[in-house]
This record gives C-alpha cells, sequence and structure tokens, in this order.
C-alpha cells in the first residue's frame, strides 16, 4: 500500500502515530498455506487475541482496514483521557483558593497546547501497537486492507486468499448518529473526530448524557466552551444508581454545564457556521444555536463489507455478531470478541474477551463470557466506577440484598483532599458477606473499584477485606469502613448480650 490514512490535523505527533499504526509503504505479506488464526480487526480484541495466540506458538494472520488499535488508542480512551486530564488541571487551579492558595478564575487556557499534549502522549504510547511490532517482534502477518470472507474457512484481503483453522471477529463498532432531521447535513463530531480539533467550539451542544456525553460535555466547559447537553430522559446517567448520578450532574452543574433533560431533538439545520437545534421540552419549543455538535450516543457495529454470508456467520446489523457463552459463531470455525458481539464495550472487556477467545479457538477451552465480572467507569469528576448488580438488579432476580453505604465524608482522606463528595457502596446478598455489587463516586473510584473486583472475582467475601490492613490516610479505606459496617450488622442485639455476659463472667 502505498499511503497510510491519516489522522487530523497533520502534524508531527499524528504522523509519528501514523507511521506506527499505519505505516505508508506497507507490503503485505505473502499468506502463509493456512494459519491457525485469522483476525480480522486491530483495535484491543484483535490486538490481544493476535499477540497472546503468536505468543503461544500459533501461525497468525492479523488484517486491519485502518489503524492499529482501534478506538482506544486513537479515538477513545487515550485521547479522551488525556483532555480529561487536562481539564482537572484546569479546576484545580480554579478551586485552589480552598488550600490558601490564590489562584482564582483569570486563566489562561492554549486549547491548542491542552490537544498537543494530548496528541504527543498518543504518540508516545503507539509503539506498542505498531506495525512493525506486531511483525518483527511477535511474528504475526499482517495484512492492510478490508478482509472479506469467500468461504467458512477463507478469507480474501488486497486480492490474497487466507485458508484458517479459526477465524477471530474482533472488527469492532463505530459512533452512529441517531435519526434526526437535518443533523447529516448540518455535520456533526463524535468521538472519532472530536480529537481533531484545533480550536476550542465557543458553544458546544452534546447529544447524550451518557458516559462518553458527561466526560467531554464536563471537560469541554472546563476548558471554556459553553456546553448544553441534551437527554432525552429526565437524568444524566441513567444507567447507574440515582443518587451516584446526581452527585456528578450536581458537578457538572457547577462547572457551568447547561442541562436540558427530557427533551426530544426534532430537528438541526445551518446557518453559516452556526447549527440551530430545535428541541421540544415540557410542551414547549426551543432552539439551541451552537457552534459544534457532538453525538454522544449510539454505537453501531462493523459488520458490513465482511460478507459474513458466505462463511454462515449470523449477526444482526443493529446488534453486531451472534455467539454464545464461548464466544462461537453459528461457523465453529469463527470466533468473536469485542464490541463487534459483546454488549459491554469497553476495553478491558475487549482484552479479557481475546483471552476467552485464544483458550477456546486454539485449545479446545470451555471459559465463557458469563463468568466474567466487569467493572466499569464514567470518567467525569468524580467518577462513577460500578462493578456486578445493581439493587434493582438483584431484585429482579428474586435475590434479598442488604446494602451498605459509607459517604467519603466519612473518611479522613477524602475530607483532607478537599473531594468528600460522593460515597462507596455495596450489595450483599442477604444473610452473607458475599458481595453482588458495588459502586463507587470519587474522584479515582475507577481505582477503588478494583479492590471490589478482585474479591467478587476470587469469591472473597467482604469480611476478607475488613480484615486487610489498609494504609492510613487514604480515600481507599471507605471500602474498610463498608467491611466494617457489615461486621457491626452481625453485632445483633442477642449476641451483644451473650458476649456481655462472658465479659461479664470473666470479672467475677
Amino acid at each position: 500500500m502505498s499511503k497510510g490514512p491519516l489522522i487530523l490535523p497533520e502534524n508531527d505527533y499524528n504522523q509519528s502515530l501514523v507511521n506506527d499504526v499505519h505505516p505508508s509503504g506497507w507490503i503485505n505479506p505473502e499468506p502463509a498455506d493456512c494459519y491457525n488464526l485469522v483476525v480480522i480487526g486491530a483495535g484491543t480484541a484483535g490486538l490481544v487475541t493476535a499477540a497472546g495466540a503468536a505468543g503461544l506458538g500459533a501461525k497468525v494472520a492479523l488484517i486491519e482496514r485502518h489503524l492499529l488499535g482501534g478506538d482506544c488508542l486513537n479515538y477513545g480512551c487515550v485521547p479522551s483521557k488525556g483532555i480529561i486530564r487536562a481539564a482537572r488541571a484546569i479546576f484545580d487551579v480554579r478551586t485552589a483558593r480552598e488550600f490558601g492558595i490564590m489562584g482564582g478564575e483569570q486563566l489562561s487556557i492554549d486549547f491548542a497546547d491542552v490537544m498537543k499534549r494530548m496528541r504527543r502522549i498518543r504518540s508516545e504510547i503507539s509503539p506498542h501497537d505498531s506495525a512493525r511490532r506486531f511483525r518483527d517482534e511477535l511474528g504475526v502477518d499482517l495484512f492492510f486492507g478490508t478482509g472479506r470472507f469467500t468461504g467458512p474457512d477463507a478469507i480474501e484481503v488486497e486480492g490474497k486468499r487466507l485458508r484458517f483453522k479459526r477465524a477471530a471477529l474482533c472488527s469492532g463498532a463505530r459512533a452512529a448518529a441517531p435519526p434526526i432531521p437535518g443533523i447529516e447535513e448540518a455535520g456533526y463530531l463524535t468521538n472519532e473526530t472530536v480529537f481533531s480539533l484545533t480550536s476550542l467550539p465557543p458553544r458546544l451542544a452534546v447529544i447524550g448524557g451518557g458516559p462518553i456525553g458527561c466526560e467531554l460535555a464536563q471537560t469541554f466547559a472546563r476548558l471554556g466552551s459553553k456546553v448544553t447537553v441534551i437527554e432525552y430522559v429526565g437524568h444524566l446517567l441513567s444507567r447507574e444508581d440515582a443518587d451516584a448520578a446526581e452527585v456528578v450532574q450536581q458537578a457538572m452543574i457547577r462547572d457551568g454545564v447547561e442541562l436540558c433533560l427530557q427533551a426530544r431533538i426534532v430537528g438541526v439545520t445551518r446557518n453559516g457556521s452556526e447549527r440551530i437545534i430545535r428541541v421540544e421540552q415540557d410542551g414547549s419549543s426551543l432552539e439551541l444555536v451552537v457552534d459544534e455538535i457532538l453525538v454522544g450516543i449510539g454505537r453501531a457495529p462493523n459488520v458490513e463489507g465482511l460478507d459474513l454470508e458466505a462463511a454462515g456467520v449470523a449477526y444482526d446489523p443493529k446488534q453486531g455478531v451472534k455467539v454464545d457463552e464461548r464466544l462461537r459463531t453459528s461457523n465453529p470455525r469463527v470466533f468473536a470478541a469485542g464490541d463487534i458481539c459483546f454488549p459491554y464495550k469497553f476495553t478491558h472487556t475487549a482484552d479479557a474477551l481475546a483471552r476467552i477467545l485464544i483458550a477456546n479457538a486454539l485449545f479446545m477451552g470451555r471459559q465463557k463470557s458469563s463468568a466474567l465480572v466487569v467493572p466499569w467507569c464514567t470518567y467525569t469528576d468524580p467518577e462513577v466506577a460500578h462493578v456486578g448488580m445493581y439493587e434493582k438488579d438483584a431484585a429482579g432476580r428474586g435475590i434479598e440484598v442488604t446494602t451498605l453505604t459509607v459517604p467519603l465524608a466519612d473518611v479522613d482522606r477524602a475530607l483532607l483532599d478537599g473531594e468528600a463528595e460522593g460515597f462507596a457502596r455495596v450489595h450483599l446478598k442477604k444473610g452473607t458477606d458475599r458481595i453482588l455489587g458495588a459502586t463507587i463516586v470519587a474522584r479515582h473510584a475507577g481505582e477503588m473499584i478494583n479492590e471490589l473486583s478482585l474479591a467478587m472475582t476470587a469469591g472473597v467475601g467482604l469480611s476478607a477485606i475488613g480484615r486487610t490492613i489498609h494504609p492510613y490516610p487514604t480515600q481507599a479505606e471507605a471500602i474498610k469502613k463498608l467491611a466494617d459496617a457489615y461486621n457491626r450488622t452481625r453485632l445483633t442485639p442477642f449476641v451483644k448480650k451473650v458476649l456481655g455476659a462472658w465479659l461479664g463472667w470473666q470479672r467475677s
């Protein structure tokens, strides 16, 4: 191939990134007679699958039509967290007066420098996902182009036929706009284009109050945009517990984000550089005039152009490839992992599914995706992290639970850090210390949830966390306080009476 695709804007950092993840002049190899595994898609699921299988001795081919690293490196986790960090730094300076440091609101924010830093770090991370690493260090046959099935055991890419014993579909998903009249003509941003901005939009409308919408709305508000979030339901982060979502909602309002809730967009038009969004809310109509629209909802599986019918692989255009718990498709030779087939569309679940795929596809494993304990985190400030069941999930399954909550205001380090908004919550199977689910709302909730995820994965109860010494002072002490709260529930009046009698007898 003569030239790889570009990520805008064209600059040294983005050119360095592209040189790693789709180098110009790349020559596809001659195919082997037969591969143990052919992987379509080089996002997280595909890269982990290809690297893991090759490391175990398999002959592997990897096919990617665009950029190695997929959404996570190029358009998702990496760039978003880069600018989220900058926005947090701005917030910390603005609120420094609380700590006796004279900062204030008179700040000079260089949006171009914010984005430059993000692009620099992204380019520094990209060698791990680079084409040359997979070819030269891992021994993977890497093909750039669109892979299409030509039968149940063969794929064609750029005119070359690849035969396989097993194939892995890891082509992921992409941002999809809702069916709003006029939005295509007016133009809009998604996670795939927003990180190409070189100037800050003065007025930004964010469609969708879910994780992506909230993260970027708060970030751009802190960077200086006038941000309005338009959400169909009556609250942001509607999947989360209402009080957890409320903490984030109030934080965003404090940061200047305007909310347009229980609203329906009836159309979008463009007037020069301005976009006019017509909204119905509470029985009345209003218009929002903005400079950019960011769509933060909707994902569509990348199933087009694969000729899945030729391989006998069943799929749904909206839901993706159909797999069983062992990630097998309707073709016993073909497996799938990641956003193409899984409802939890996270980098860490794509990684976990890839490991299951390797075991099951190549080594007759019987690992099940249903056995995974899946945590997730929304990277607002504060963050909301969750693992396992919500209380409503348990009720729906007829499971009685004991719910324990510790406010961060009861945690010394949270007070000292000035980060006392939020809480740690755990749902236990009633009458036991078995953890069914947990939610943490805290500035670093994503780091804190791991202790509870580990306990659930290992089948360890909350009492074991209570017996574990935690450094003082840390915000993770909130989790130990949950265990202490559970232990107090065991001190029933009868138990307390028996213990009192025993201690009284000792004094006699």
